[in-house]
């Protein structure tokens, strides 16, 4: 039953992902979004991790779903540009650094063990130091320097956004001119 479960849920999942690519109306793409981030957080209780299922909910499925929406109501669906063509050579290099990161990734996650604070962690660890507490002392002490660099890269987004947002007020200028 959990077998089956679990395959509705994969072409739910691959089916909003889908949408969010394709669809050309950006508020639907959000909510297909929205669809793919809540499929992904039963993926996640399925697997026994609530914490990361709940935070999967309220970071992505809320906070970001939201702040997308808020963003393309404020600056207006039609100031995007029109994609004619989807195989250019940046798309391409995207691919390609993109299989690579995967790789690098993937192999790295298969070749080396886990390790915590308190050791592996397995279901007994889990269930004698709880979920959270192993989340937040591999967080703080072995992974401290990707907590950091996850924390300046959310910093260098914000200062894009910023600096986005005070681009979008010109090119209104400019269009009200001509």
């Amino acid at each position: 039953m959990q077998l089956i479960f679990f395959y509705i849920l994969a072409v739910v999942a691959v089916i909003s992902a889908l949408g969010v690519i394709f669809n050309r109306n950006l508020v639907h793409s959000a909510l297909a979004l929205l669809v793919n981030f809540c499929t992904v957080a039963i993926f996640y209780f399925m697997l026994n991790a609530q914490f990361l299922g709940v935070v999967q909910i309220l970071v992505y499925a809320g906070a970001v779903i939201v702040l997308f929406l808020f963003v393309v109501m404020l600056l207006g669906a039609d100031l995007g540009e029109q994609v004619t063509n989807w195989v250019t050579p940046q798309t391409l290099l995207a691919v390609g650094l993109s299989m690579i990161l995967l790789t690098v990734v993937g192999s790295s996650v298969f070749e080396y063990p886990v390790q915590g604070a308190h050791g592996d962690l397995t279901m007994v660890a889990v269930q004698q130091y709880g979920q959270v507490q192993l989340i937040g002392a591999a967080l703080f002490t072995d992974y401290l320097l990707s907590f950091e660099l996850a924390g300046v890269l959310l910093l260098v987004g914000i200062v894009g956004v910023i600096w986005l947002g005070r681009l979008v007020p010109q090119k209104v200028k400019e269009t009200k001119q001509v």
